[in-house]
């Protein structure tokens, strides 16, 4: 099981646009990498099923942490084909995670800098969003995590953008996840009404 340091920013369209052409010009062009996911948010894990659609291929995650719960995600996962993500999908529905399935496209851009890979994103539940990751092994001491967390903040410091605290994080998934459920909610009544 590999560790993600992961640390995520938000921002408007013109800081979004600055900071593309800036990696353009000064990182690593790591190219595009479209997604459609299926993520679901579980107590204290998420778990997602992920169609890449720019790299033509599909997987399974299981983070053990989940977003606002500090910045170390161990993460399990493993691929399966492009075709087989509708039963995936069907399959985590009839376990009894449908009520905490939310589905997001995401149009996504990979960079690599300094080493910390950067990933800058829109998203419908984000807008425009950066996350900034370094991948460690599962051995990673305390020590190796810390100075994954330190690098991070470099290099977002020397971009000019402003890291999200935990507390930014858990208040923003917790009224994204509030908004899904009121969303859900009235779908539902809806439904019922016709």
């Amino acid at each position: 099981m590999a560790i993600e340091i992961e640390m995520r920013a938000r921002f408007d369209k013109d800081a979004y646009e600055q900071l593309v052409e800036r990696l353009t010009r000064e990182a690593e062009d790591l190219g595009c990498d479209d997604k459609n996911i299926h993520f679901y948010v579980l107590p204290d894990q998420l778990l997602k099923v992920t169609d890449n659609i720019a790299a033509g291929s599909a997987k399974v995650t299981l983070k053990a942490s989940k977003i606002g719960q500090g910045a170390a995600f161990p993460e399990t996962e493993f691929a399966i084909g492009r075709e087989d993500v509708p039963a995936a999908v069907r399959i985590f529905n009839a376990l009894g995670f449908e009520d905490t399935m939310h589905e997001a496209f995401n149009q996504r851009h990979n960079f690599r800098f300094r080493g910390v890979e950067i990933a800058v994103k829109w998203s419908d539940a984000w807008g425009h969003h950066a996350e900034f990751e370094v991948l460690l092994d599962d051995e990673a001491s305390a020590t190796a995590r810390d100075e994954a967390v330190a690098r991070i903040g470099a290099v977002a410091d020397e971009l000019g953008v402003h890291l999200m605290s935990e507390e930014e994080l858990a208040d923003f998934t917790a009224a994204f996840e509030a908004a899904e459920q009121a969303r859900k909610e009235q779908a539902a009544q809806a439904a019922s009404v016709s």
